[in-house]
């Protein structure tokens, strides 16, 4: 295992994004529980990336301008609703008892943020073969254990965000005009990212 992989792959992860922004949501609004389903959502949205490279759809998706921006825009739109949604949701950031959204859902729309994320794909395309001896016979073995490393790391840093944001859960449940600075923050953390990723 390269260490130059394991140390871009840990960058790359660690740098704050949609999937860290949403466990981070996540754990705040809903505790530990919801931190874990959403760092398992966002894990599970890496699977279509890989299963689009070592299939070939992914070097479409590269070189089909058309079909990047389509997928990019969904992105930017499901960011738009995310922000939408967390303005919208004042009752799990401010009532205690207040129903809890099913772990199924959770994970679910931790899902669908990465599998609408474009730079995922661009990373198992332009970076992760670089790592990849292609004329072995061997190399999808090691596609799948490159990608796995960086599934288990994304698992690990986005539980570790989730868990750091429940942790605190109950002084910020405490304290209205604070909650509703930070849903404003993330509404506004997904307005950036999405615009972000819609220039970029």
């Amino acid at each position: 295992m390269s260490i130059a992989f394991l140390l871009t792959t840990l960058v790359v992860v660690v740098t704050p994004g949609t999937g860290v922004v949403y466990t981070m949501t996540a754990g705040l609004s809903h505790g530990h529980w919801a931190s874990v389903a959403a760092a398992l959502g966002c894990t599970l949205g890496i699977l279509p990336h890989l299963a689009a490279t070592t299939t070939g759809l992914a070097a479409l998706l590269h070189t089909s301008a058309v079909a990047y921006e389509v997928v990019k825009y969904l992105g930017v739109c499901y960011l738009l609703y995310m922000a939408w949604a967390t303005l919208r949701d004042t009752e799990t950031l401010s009532v205690e008892g207040a129903a809890e959204p099913r772990p199924a859902r959770v994970i679910a729309s931790g899902v669908l943020i990465n599998l609408l994320n474009p730079k995922l794909t661009l990373f198992f395309v332009a970076f992760q073969p670089q790592f990849v001896p292609a004329d072995e016979s061997g190399s999808l073995g090691v596609t799948l254990r490159l990608s796995a490393v960086f599934m288990t790391l994304t698992f690990v840093v986005f539980t570790a965000y989730g868990m750091c944001a429940a942790a605190v859960r109950q002084r910020v449940l405490a304290r209205p005009t604070v909650m509703t600075g930070i849903r404003r923050g993330f509404a506004a953390c997904f307005v950036g990212l999405s615009a972000w990723l819609a220039v970029a």
